[in-house]
């Protein structure tokens, strides 16, 4: 089982990181991680849509700028750790989901113009962490969740999340157990 880790944690201590360890942990597989901060994704421009495309037209393999979307494309499960910033994620996620959405790669139109997804992947697992309450506005989730399903044919998608850590007198342990105790549940001991 090929098990893609999309860790766009950028505290040491995160505390997003610890669930996704966790998470990691009871869905195993050969794990391969894609450390966005390590990765300088860059966000598409005119001129890296040019390239991009003409690599669509004419794949030769060796090429660097396609390889997110293969390496998307070809797992089975896919675990994303993206902190709850500003309602949604780190920029970094948004460029990594750039990166990711390739038509001909992750997913392409048919005759009606219906998006038909083109990966393996059976199952996608967000994992967050707020400091605040999300309150239903989990923007970075839902987005994650509509590109999955609408475009890239993945239609199991799980989020996992520990709200309310910066708040003064919550038990950040305690919470965070809480969301292992959901992991465990949905996921198994």
């Amino acid at each position: 089982m090929k098990t893609l880790f999309i860790n766009a944690c950028v505290r040491p201590e995160s505390r997003t990181k610890i669930l996704a360890d966790h998470v990691l942990a009871k869905v195993g597989g050969d794990v391969e991680e894609v450390n966005l901060e390590k990765e300088n994704i860059q966000p598409l421009d005119h001129k890296r849509m040019l390239q991009r495309d003409e690599l669509i037209k004419n794949p030769d393999g060796s090429d660097n700028m396609l390889k997110y979307a293969r390496q998307f494309a070809d797992a089975e499960i896919i675990v994303f750790a993206a902190p709850y910033w500003d309602l949604s994620f780190p920029a970094v996620v948004k460029n990594y989901l750039e990166a990711v959405t390739v038509q001909g790669v992750t997913f392409r139109y048919n005759e009606e113009g219906i998006p038909e997804g083109l990966c393996k992947g059976q199952k996608v697992i967000y994992v967050m962490t707020a400091g605040g309450p999300c309150e239903g506005f989990n923007f970075g989730f839902d987005y994650v969740k509509g590109l999955c399903q609408m475009l890239y044919g993945i239609k199991d998608v799980k989020c996992f999340k520990a709200e309310m850590l910066d708040v003064i007198g919550v038990d950040i342990e305690a919470a965070l157990q809480k969301a292992k105790d959901d992991i465990d549940r949905e996921l198994g001991k």
